[in-house]
């Protein structure tokens, strides 16, 4: 999928869209990709002299991708968006600096309802920098 597909799938957009490219999809996991460039406004505060991209943003992508295959194995209906509720056993290992290319990965353990259960794992040249359990729920917008 690229960016076009991408964005048919989530309400999430530049500068805040955070997967360039979904490179694999199952019904239970997804596998996305996210160039920074160095010129990334984040890098420009987080931090001047010494830029790292943001845990939380790690995080984020890792959301975004586990919307994206939500929307592709469950009708969340026009009406809805799938939104975090809760995150769980979140660490960070690895700095990702400009000029990284970030893997994300998302995969379905479980579902109850409108209730989808998932862990999250981001990577940079196969090493990994973040880890996390995260549960997205169907809200309506």
């Amino acid at each position: 999928m690229n960016t076009q597909e991408i964005m048919q799938c989530i309400p999430h957009r530049p500068p805040f869209l955070w997967l360039d490219e979904v490179t694999e999809i199952s019904d239970s996991r997804i596998v996305a990709t996210k160039h920074l460039p160095a010129d990334l406004p984040v890098f420009q505060g987080h931090y001047p002299s010494f830029p790292v991209f943001p845990g939380v943003l790690q995080c984020e992508a890792c959301f975004q991708a586990g919307a994206v295959l939500i929307s592709k194995i469950s009708d969340v209906g026009d009406d809805k968006v799938p939104v975090v509720t809760r995150q769980n056993n979140t660490q960070f290992r690895k700095l990702i600096r400009p000029g990284d290319t970030i893997t994300v990965e998302a995969e379905l353990t479980e579902r109850l309802s409108n209730a989808f259960y998932m862990k999250g794992k981001v990577t940079v040249d196969g090493k990994v920098t973040a880890r996390l359990e995260f549960v997205c729920a169907s809200t309506s917008v």
